[in-house]
């Protein structure tokens, strides 16, 4: 098993040296990097991935998906602003994405993101970027720069989309926001709830907490090993 941090995440150090790096360079560099150092360590080997969040989002456009028998994307949804059901957490991702996000970002070169309670720090152009996409009524489908929907159509194979009831942005409409457009891919989707793992809360980040693991990774588990023959 591979894991690995995408440049300038981790700490606000690491995040300012790397001020220039985006969440597409994330996408187009960093996961087929990593994707193509594992296959060439490890040819004879089924290749799998796991991608939460904007790592189900390079999967989805085909970015390190070369190869692999399958692919599992967590949490991972069109970020639309404008979509988060909670009134007081939409107003809130609002304003760190359009106003704090974009100010701390020019100044420092960075965002602090776990003071801000949106996971990791992260470079200021990433920042930069998921804000702008944020606004966008189909997020980077709408940006012409990306050609997302196109990418998206070329993906084949087999997915599971995982998505949480308890998550406040990845809610099942915005994860079918970016399902909807792998029309080639044989999708599976899957919805737990605090219940199903036996926790008292998912949310976003929760899949990856010792708590929900302990339940909902051997699920994953079994499918990745079936996927993978």
């Amino acid at each position: 098993m591979l894991t690995y941090n995408y440049r300038g995440s981790g700490t606000s150090e690491v995040a300012r040296r790397n001020r220039s790096v985006r969440m597409r360079d994330w996408m187009d560099e960093d996961v087929p990097a990593a994707a193509a150092w594992l296959r060439a360590r490890f040819p004879e080997l089924p290749h799998l991935a796991v991608g939460h969040s904007i790592g189900g989002h390079a999967l989805a456009l085909g970015s390190g998906s070369e190869g692999l028998a399958a692919f599992a994307t967590v949490a991972s949804h069109a970020g639309v602003t404008a979509t988060i059901p909670d009134r007081r957490e939409r107003a809130r991702v609002a304003l760190i994405l359009n106003v704090i996000g974009p100010v701390l970002a020019r100044t420092l070169g960075y965002l602090p993101g776990r003071r801000l309670g949106l996971g990791e720090d992260m470079p200021g152009a990433a920042m930069l970027e998921w804000g702008r996409w944020s606004r966008l009524p189909r997020y980077f489908f709408d940006d012409p720069t990306m050609s997302a929907e196109a990418r998206a159509g070329r993906v084949g194979g087999r997915v599971l989309a995982i998505g949480f009831s308890d998550d406040p942005w990845a809610t099942p409409g915005q994860i079918e926001a970016i399902t909807s457009h792998l029309t080639n891919a044989q999708v599976e989707r899957r919805t737990y709830t605090p219940a199903d793992a036996q926790v008292e809360k998912i949310g976003h980040m929760g899949f990856f907490r010792r708590g929900a693991a302990a339940t909902l990774w051997p699920k994953l588990g079994d499918w990745l090993a079936t996927q993978a023959g």
